[in-house]
């Protein structure tokens, strides 16, 4: 058995209408599913007993998705601001193109970062972190001269 492809990264929010505008409309990924799913196969998926989420899908141009979810029926703890060198899933990482331009737009929408976008050591990207609504990290890399 092998790993054959990357579907799709879930990030659980707590606002779907705060963190939605972040990914699709200033990162400009596509929607293609939105959805409240509920029942014994969500239950048993999830580990939640009566589960009741949205899930929104979007892709990027090369077609892997992130995917929203919000539990509209269980709390959602908010933990502690994560660190970039955690144990667990730190950040998910999405190739950009200008991604000057996009921090620019991003810094005027209220949207934290670490750094303004870096050439890497190699000199083969620019690279910053920037924080969802959420707080999750979000790794933007745009190649420099592929």
């Amino acid at each position: 058995m092998t790993v054959l492809a990357v579907r799709h990264t879930g990030i659980v929010v707590s606002n779907m209408e705060t963190s939605l505008p972040f990914y699709r409309d200033l990162l400009g990924l596509e929607v293609w599913w939105d959805q409240i799913e509920a029942g014994s196969v969500t239950e048993a998926i999830t580990g939640v007993t009566e589960a009741k989420l949205r899930t929104v899908k979007m892709k990027a141009l090369d077609g892997v998705s992130i995917e929203l979810i919000q539990y509209l029926n269980v709390p959602q703890p908010v933990p502690p601001l994560p660190t970039a060198s955690a144990v667990g899933c730190s950040h998910a990482a999405l190739q950009v193109e200008n991604i000057d331009a996009l921090y620019q737009k991003a810094t005027a929408a209220g949207i934290r970062f670490h750094t303004p976008p870096l050439v890497t050591p190699g000199g083969k990207a620019k690279v910053t972190y920037c924080r969802d609504p959420e707080g999750v990290i979000i790794e933007l890399v745009e190649l420099i001269n592929p």
